[in-house]
């Protein structure tokens, strides 16, 4: 059985080049726009990994993650963030309880590389 990834993009364009990566790779994808859908997704599909952009509309990626991490169904979920800014990136990861994070534009081996270290 294929692992799910929950990807929370709001740029169409990113999510399709980057769900088609990870389908490819044999992942199943289950995609997001905004931080309140991923937060309503995350706890109905049970995702083995999200895969979550900062800057989204409703709900920001650092207050999603910080939930997810926060929430006792959802806390060992790892979430890789994905992000076009490098400033505090470290601080950011720490403060928000991510696991990792890559930023964009990606390198997309770079990003396989993370995530199977994650989830295999």
């Amino acid at each position: 059985m294929a692992k799910k990834i929950l990807f929370v993009d709001d740029e169409s364009d990113v999510s399709a080049v980057v769900t088609f990566r990870l389908k490819k790779a044999g992942y199943e994808v289950i995609n997001a726009v905004n931080g309140q859908e991923a937060l309503d997704l995350a706890g109905k599909v049970n995702p083995d990994l999200i895969l979550l952009d900062l800057r989204l509309p409703i709900i920001s990626g650092e207050e999603v993650c910080e939930r997810v991490k926060s929430d006792e169904r959802l806390k060992n979920i790892p979430v890789i963030l994905f992000t076009a800014s490098v400033d505090n990136m470290e601080d950011k990861v720490k403060r928000t309880g991510a696991d990792d994070f890559i930023t964009k534009p990606f390198d997309p081996e770079q990003l396989m590389q993370k995530i199977k270290k994650l989830i295999g």
